[in-house]
């Protein structure tokens, strides 16, 4: 019989005020199209401690935050973390409405997190390094969800 994996369990996360609301309502917006990730996104933002916008650390991944992360399956990328509206995973732009996406978010350098794929397979990633939003810089779904 093979082992089975293991999940664990799921390490803390803090989410600014501003990402908590903007990204609830897109949630909420996206259950009839996509249930299962919206689900995803509203349980990690239902554990997420809540800090004041200005108050998180830069070594936390919030909207437009770019990352490094290593994975069980070898992989060794960088990625942006963005609005489905600024998806475009050949720029390394990745969605908060896609399963890894909802993983990252929150998370700090040095966390992992196991999350399961849309084939159902459960995959462990690892935070390296990130790298803060730059200052100014605004969300194209700020000025549509705001």
């Amino acid at each position: 019989m093979a082992p089975e994996k293991k999940i664990r369990r799921k390490p803390s996360i803090t989410v600014t005020r501003s990402d908590h609301e903007r990204l609830s309502r897109l949630a909420e917006a996206h259950t009839q199209r996509d249930p299962e990730v919206s689900g995803e996104l509203l349980t990690e933002l239902d554990r997420a401690r809540i800090v004041k916008d200005g108050k998180i650390g830069a070594d936390v991944v919030c909207m437009g935050s770019t990352l490094r992360f290593t994975s069980d399956l070898g992989d060794d990328r960088t990625v942006t973390l963005v609005f489905p509206g600024e998806a475009d995973i050949a720029s390394g732009n990745v969605s908060v409405l896609t399963p890894i996406g909802a993983a990252l978010i929150g998370l700090s350098a040095g966390q992992s997190i196991d999350w399961s794929a849309r084939d159902g397979r459960v995959h462990r990633l690892t935070v390296e390094r990130v790298e803060a939003p730059a200052p100014g810089a605004e969300p194209a779904a700020k000025r549509v969800l705001g």
